[in-house]
């Protein structure tokens, strides 16, 4: 008879699609198998293009996104995809805040702070109606 022992925390493995979907790193298991399959993944340095990857406790992975790279190191497997307060104690997140000076990408220049620029409709009619004699029809 063989009984299966049971691991301890520092040798549980888990799929690399599932702990991106479990830690809310990705917003479904089959977007993450994409990912993976596209090169977007690295795990310690090395390019993982198997959803199949057995993650460990202490892997660094790195994420590339649409507008930004994620670089996360693994605390412990998931058992489930949870709120996001249980999925934030599954890695540690190393990466890098960005820098004061770098040249914005796409997306940062096509968005603008509240309150810059050219006024919305709605910002126009309430400095409106702060001038004295504006009635409304």
């Amino acid at each position: 008879m063989s009984e299966k022992q049971p691991q301890s925390l520092s040798v549980l493995r888990q799929r690399l699609d599932k702990w991106l979907f479990f830690t809310r790193l990705q917003k479904s298991r089959s977007i993450a198998q994409k990912a993976i399959e596209a090169g977007h993944v690295r795990v310690n340095d090395a390019r993982v293009t198997q959803p199949s990857f057995a993650l460990k406790t202490g892997d660094v992975i790195v994420l590339s996104l649409d507008r930004r790279d994620i670089t996360v190191r693994v605390l412990q497997p998931g058992n489930r995809r949870g709120p996001y307060e249980e999925a934030r104690l599954l890695y540690e997140d190393l990466t890098p805040p960005p820098v004061a000076g770098e040249k914005p990408n796409a997306f940062e220049q096509a968005t603008r702070e509240r309150g810059s620029g050219r006024p919305t409709k709605k910002e126009r009619r309430d400095v409106d109606r702060l001038r004295p004699g504006w009635q409304e029809d």
